[in-house]
């Protein structure tokens, strides 16, 4: 079962804010696809060969999500190092677990989670 829609405006409001001021987490940098605003999304980042993974938690039709397909880009700040990311695209289960490294623990199979974003190292 997907997260319920309500946690992810719980989420975004109160405990995104704390992460990313906190430092600890990885943060994803992207433009509102509609308003144009700058937008740091807390995240776990799960480097791949060429680039990164992101687990969609809430699905590809998140916010964060859409803004970056629709850019094609953003930027992840990782252990304070900063990487341009680009050629954004949703991915299944097969290929993101594939790409994975077997350290990386898997989501519950109970969480139903289908979607990963993959995105490559920007050249």
């Amino acid at each position: 079962m997907p997260m319920p829609r309500w946690w992810g405006h719980i989420n975004k409001r109160v405990f995104n804010p704390r992460a990313v001021a906190g430092g600890k987490w990885p943060v994803l940098t992207h433009v509102g696809r509609t308003s144009g605003t700058t937008f740091h999304t807390p995240l776990d980042a799960y480097p791949v060969d060429g680039g990164y993974l992101f687990i969609l938690v809430y699905g590809s039709r998140s916010d964060w999500v859409q803004n970056i397909l629709k850019a094609g880009s953003a930027r992840l700040r990782v252990d304070g190092q900063e990487f341009e990311l680009a050629a954004p695209r949703v991915v299944g289960p097969d290929e993101a677990f594939q790409a994975l490294s077997d350290d990386v623990a898997r989501p519950p199979k109970v969480l139903r989670i289908r979607e990963f974003l993959r995105m490559d190292l920007a050249a």
